[in-house]
């Protein structure tokens, strides 16, 4: 396991710096379609409340995994705590608390146990950290992503622009660099055998993720211009291939089936947006297959507007909407390319730790925080 560092420590500010500033500009956007239309308003209100309704729910079930046998009165505390949609700040202070801790008052040698109080805050630091990580996706793809799409489809609908949009977009495109980075550092850490994610990665893994998702978030806003109901049938036809897959997978993700299921509804959520490897296997083919047919179906959509040419957008907007679309779309692909051929680490191994038999309540709760983010989405 790597250590935790100052570097780190600073992405997590930076975090929970994206986070708030996402939750203000969320409220803001909204308060200004309110005064105009009202139904744009009530949309981004309830991408964040299912978002975080969501969050709570599996942040909960950590807790309670994670403090099994302990006090009940702790229990009832971060309960009620998590009923007022404020469980992530109980996590963040958390991961402040021991990332401080690990990065600044901390100096473990390389050679000590992870029982040793230096390595033992380490890994504390990290699974806290790890564990937001894991929440931020949620968000990033069950509010962010949907709510960046509503943003520019509004803009490309009705032409018309203002502060308050650009900021909300150019906020989602931060909230979706910080947690993809983010993430990445924490899957590179909590498992072993996994190179440092150094600089130049982050920048190409960053590219590659923003680019494809952009690229098709103007896909499905052009059709979603030429036909809602074409783009709603388009995106739940997309989840029920994604959560078909996940179930085929016989992902492990959580200790209760009912939990299990609301991870693959997610999961199959996340896959409208973008590619995860979700056992950890090798995915040459099914990532092949994902980004093939989503160069089909933005390639349909750009054909369908290029021969039919609709009246609701202008020729020229069209054209500068095709162009992005395209460019991206072969810039997310050739950053993809790079990334797998040159920084990704190809084995996901399963340390013993996850299945050997561990006597004591101590070594339980290794084996839960192991397998949870082992059997969480990869890449």
């Amino acid at each position: 396991m790597m250590k935790f560092t100052k570097q780190n420590f600073i992405f997590l500010v930076g975090g929970i710096i994206i986070y708030v500033v996402d939750i203000g500009v969320d409220f803001w956007v909204a308060s200004k379609y309110f005064c105009r239309q009202y139904c744009w308003g009530i949309l981004i209100l309830c991408f964040r409340g299912l978002s975080s309704l969501i969050i709570q729910v599996f942040s909960y079930e950590w807790f309670k995994n994670d403090w099994e046998g302990t006090d009940t009165g702790k229990l009832k505390w971060i309960f009620l705590v998590h009923l007022f949609q404020c469980g992530i700040f109980i996590r963040y202070w958390f991961a402040l608390k021991y990332g401080c801790q690990a990065a600044f008052k901390q100096k473990s040698s390389g050679d000590a146990s992870e029982r040793d109080p230096p390595n033992f805050i380490q890994k504390q630091a990290v699974d806290a950290v790890a564990d937001i990580n894991m929440l931020r996706v949620f968000k990033t793809f069950l509010e962010t992503t949907p709510q960046l799409f509503v943003q520019i489809y509004i803009l490309m609908e009705h032409g018309k622009n203002n502060f308050c949009q650009y900021a909300a977009i150019i906020t989602s495109f931060c909230s979706i660099s910080f947690s993809t980075v983010d993430y990445q550092i924490s899957l590179r850490k909590s498992l072993p055998d996994k190179d440092e994610f150094r600089v130049l990665p982050k920048l190409v893994y960053v590219f590659y993720k923003l680019l494809t998702i952009t690229s098709w978030i103007l896909s499905i806003s052009l059709i979603t211009l030429l036909n809602v109901r074409s783009s709603v049938i388009l995106l739940i036809f997309l989840w029920i291939c994604g959560f078909t897959w996940t179930l085929k997978q016989h992902t492990t993700f959580c200790k209760s089936k009912k939990m299990e299921y609301l991870y693959r509804t997610v999961v199959g959520i996340i896959l409208i947006f973008t590619f995860f490897n979700i056992k950890g296997r090798k995915t040459k083919v099914c990532i092949s297959i994902y980004y093939a047919t989503h160069t089909i179906i933005t390639l349909g959509i750009l054909f369908v507007y290029m021969f039919w040419k609709p009246s609701i957008i202008k020729e020229i907007h069209f054209t500068i909407v095709s162009i992005l679309t395209i460019l991206s779309l072969v810039l997310g692909i050739i950053f993809l390319l790079v990334y797998y051929r040159l920084f990704h680490p190809t084995a996901y191994c399963r340390p013993q730790a996850c299945s050997d038999e561990v006597d004591g309540q101590a070594g339980q709760k290794d084996r839960v925080e192991i397998g949870r983010f082992q059997n969480f989405i990869m890449q």
